[in-house]
Order: C-alpha cells, then structure tokens, then sequence
C-alpha cells in the first residue's frame, strides 16, 4: 500500500512537472498581451517599457524558471489585467465555483444513481426506458442550450428563480457561502441543474449498464438460488460491484464539474473560475490563465489519486495485484 501511494505521488509531481511546461509554452504561442494591454497610439518606448515590466523581455527558459521557483513558494504571479497577485484572485473566485460544482455533482449522483440501477434492473418496464430516454435527451442537448432554456422558462415565463449572480452570503463556523441562505439555493439550483444534466445522463447509462451486465454473472444467480432476499443481493452484490466503474465515471465527472462549468457559469453569468478563464483568455491574462489551468490539472491529479485508493477498497482484485507485485 505504501509504495502504491508513493510510485503514484511521484508520477503526479512528474505529470505536474510536464503539464508546466506544456502550459507555460502554449499561453505564450497564442499571442502578444502587450498589444492587447497597450494602446495601439503608444510610442516605441511606450511598448517595450510595458515588456520589461511585465518580465517578456527575458528568455523563454529564465520566465519559466521564474515561474516555477515562485510557484513553489506559492507565488503564482501578478495579473496582468487586475494587477493583483493571482492567487488572491482565484480564492476570491473559487468559493462560486466550489458551490455550483458541489451541488451540480450532489444533483448528477442522487439522481443519477438510483435511475441507473432501477433502468439497469427492470430494462423493460416502462419506467426504465423513461429513465432512458431522458438520458438520451439530457446527453443531445447542448450545455448552453440547456442554460438558456432554463432561463427562458423559470426566469422569464415563470420568473420564480433568480438568474446570475450568487445571491446572499451568510457565514457560519468560518465558512462565507450563498449555500447557507434561501436567496443563495434559489440563485444556485438552476445553473447546477443545468451543469449537473449531462453529467446526470451519462452515470445514468453507465450505472445502467454495469448493473446489467452484473445480473448475468453466476455469482447473482447463485445468490437469487439460495433464497437471498433481494434487497441484499441488489446493494451488497449489484450495486457493490457496479461501483468500481462507476467511481472511475464519477471521479472524472467531478474534476469536469469543478473545473469546466465555463459555459454554465458563462451562461448564468455565475462569478466563478470559468467565466474569469474566459475574461482572461480574452485579454491574453498569461499569469491568470496558466495558474487556473494548472489548478485544473492538480485538481484532477488529486482526484485520480483518491479514485485509485477507492478502488483497492472496493475491488479485491486489485489489492491482490499489488500483493503479488510486492511479493
């Protein structure tokens, strides 16, 4: 077990190493900030006084070196734009963001889950192709599009939900949320309902069909032969075994919500992460949009991690493997 977790935190530090370079490189071939952050009137000197003081008048390698020494530190850079450091920039943001991704994944798996075993369980009933069919639309629909039937329909027609912004803040035991007022959930629930849609119909279907691939297995038909009431052989057999995709599924669903509710938070002009990724892209922020992208892949990085040691708890097989590697 522990050289598992160490060979994976080493491949992590390795991941995180090339996802920097490959970042820091790629902001910089997508264009120039100075002639964006500059006058087009501005003199010569003007210009190249604005290079030296945002550090682009250094060699590739040396701003990368800088880089990386000061991200070590914790030190992300300024902003180009906001002329703040960016990390102060991105906790200001990331509350919004953990919120509606946190309450989109709560929505997309109570949901989602429960759907796909009852489809996975009775495939023909008329329930079960319901369930499938709403999947299908969910999964058809553009995200954009949904949000703006959303809006269209209870903040317009029927305007009995709030659209942009997070509402009222509140907090309690050292915690600033929109989550712990009612104005906060009426301003939330239609923007993660429309992030948690797509994320919804796809663990519906993947649900669907691991379970239905687990009811053919001997060991479930064995179990039904001895007289195992059905409710054991559905959670301690079924939905058991059916879990160790599905945590695969969900771990990536979750770095997806948390990470790229751009067009959601876009469309519902919610202040989080996303809609500052696309403001700094638009002004070519290069500070700004390396250390969001950055924290994107940490994020993701962590939660591969987790799903890793989730799986030596769900599946035997796997900690059998690694016994005989160690072995």
């Amino acid at each position: 077990m522990f050289s598992f977790v160490l060979q994976r935190l080493v491949q992590s530090v390795i991941v995180v190493l090339i996802l920097s370079i490959v970042l820091f490189v790629g902001v910089r071939l997508i264009g120039n900030p100075v002639d964006i952050l500059i006058s087009s009137e501005a003199s010569e000197a003007d210009r190249l006084a604005a290079i030296v003081a945002l550090g682009l008048d250094k060699p590739l390698w040396e701003q990368y070196l800088t880089f990386l020494g000061n991200a070590v530190r914790g030190d992300w850079g300024t902003s180009f734009v906001y002329k703040e450091p960016v990390v102060g920039i991105l906790l200001q943001r990331l509350p919004a963001s953990l919120e509606l991704g946190l309450v989109a994944f709560v929505l997309a798996v109570s949901i989602s889950i429960p759907a796909g075993l009852y489809a996975g369980l009775r495939p023909q009933s008329p329930l079960g192709r319901g369930i499938m069919a709403f999947s299908l639309v969910g999964i058809s629909i553009p995200t954009f599009w949904q949000g703006m039937l959303l809006i269209v329909a209870f903040g317009i027609a029927l305007p009995i939900l709030p659209v942009g912004d997070r509402g009222q803040l509140a907090t309690h035991f050292g915690i600033t949320s929109s989550l712990w007022t009612l104005d906060g959930w009426s301003h939330v629930i239609m923007p993660a309902f429309s992030l948690a849609l797509l994320k919804m119909s796809l663990l519906m279907r993947v649900t669907r069909a691991a379970t239905m691939e687990i009811c053919r297995l001997d060991f479930v038909k064995f179990a039904y032969a001895k007289g195992v009431r059905n409710r054991k052989v559905v959670i301690g057999h079924i939905l058991r075994n059916a879990l160790v995709p599905l945590v695969t599924v969900t771990g990536i669903e979750l770095g997806n919500l948390l990470a790229y509710g751009v067009i959601t938070e876009t469309v519902f002009s919610w202040p989080g992460l996303g809609k500052l990724l696309i403001n700094s892209i638009k002004v070519l922020d290069r500070p700004m949009i390396v250390a969001q992208l950055t924290y994107t892949a940490l994020l993701f990085i962590a939660i591969n991690f987790l799903v890793d040691i989730l799986h030596m708890a769900i599946d035997p097989r796997v900690k059998s493997v690694l016994r005989r590697r160690e072995s």
